[in-house]
């Protein structure tokens, strides 16, 4: 089978990993009706004083710091409390001293709510749909492996009819003129194929871009003004006037 819509349940992944690439926070927010009082840990680094000691590796050294969830930053906190603590940041060990930096537990009110959006991924194609149609309505005329068609249903047929001469005959001229107004006033969808080919294979042509009706211009229709209908899918004939 073939599958025509598809629905990814992304989450928040991609939009999390764009902003551990880029280091821009990819969220949005809404406004709370009341503020909320919140009491967080905080990790306050002297940026002078680590710029100062480390210089090139300062940046990754704050990144760290800010990445610190509570219990880590209070398991780091306990550790300096002894003294000096080496961190291994990007390979390289550091040594954060006392001063370096400050962590506190403090009260915020929060006026907004930031989140990370969950994204739904549906793909949705037309050449999914065009694909899954020609599959269910491609077809070979039994006995005749080179005869193939297409079996739209005719609501669903961009082409609705087919306008047929027997042949060049001038004297079908004006019948053919008379149908295509008719079909055109009423809005139905034709195609005229007046080619020198014999009747047969521009039956089966108009088969292989699923024309659902075929209507044929003879010597009887300029005896009588009937003419042949044809239906696509049983390819039976009736006469009409």
């Amino acid at each position: 089978g073939v599958g025509c819509v598809s629905g990814a349940d992304r989450s928040g992944y991609d939009r999390e990993k764009h902003t551990k690439a880029t280091n821009v926070a990819l969220v949005a927010w809404e406004q709370l009706p009341e503020p909320i009082v919140k009491e967080v840990v905080q990790v306050l680094p002297d940026k002078g004083k680590v710029g100062k000691a480390y210089k090139k590796e300062a940046k990754a050294i704050f990144e760290h710091l800010a990445a610190l969830d509570e219990a880590g930053a209070l398991a780091l906190k306990a550790q300096l409390a002894a003294g000096p603590v080496t961190l291994k940041i990007a390979d390289t060990d550091v040594q954060i001293a006392p001063d370096m930096v400050k962590i506190e537990r403090t009260t915020i009110k929060e006026h907004e709510r930031k989140f990370t959006p969950s994204v739904i991924e549906p793909s949705f194609g037309i050449g999914r749909i065009v694909y899954s149609l020609l599959e269910h309505t491609f077809a070979v005329r039994e006995g005749d492996e080179q005869r193939t068609w297409l079996r739209l249903p005719p609501i669903m047929a961009p082409v609705k009819c087919s306008l047929l001469p027997l042949s060049n005959q001038e004297e079908f001229q004006p019948f053919l003129l008379q149908l295509a107004q008719a079909m055109a006033r009423e809005g139905v969808s034709y195609r005229l194929d007046d080619s020198s080919t014999g009747i047969g294979r521009r039956y089966a042509r108009t088969d292989e871009i699923a024309i659902p009706f075929g209507v044929t211009i003879d010597f009887q229709t300029v005896k009588d003004n009937t003419a042949t209908l044809r239906e696509r899918d049983s390819m039976q004939q009736i006469r009409l006037k």
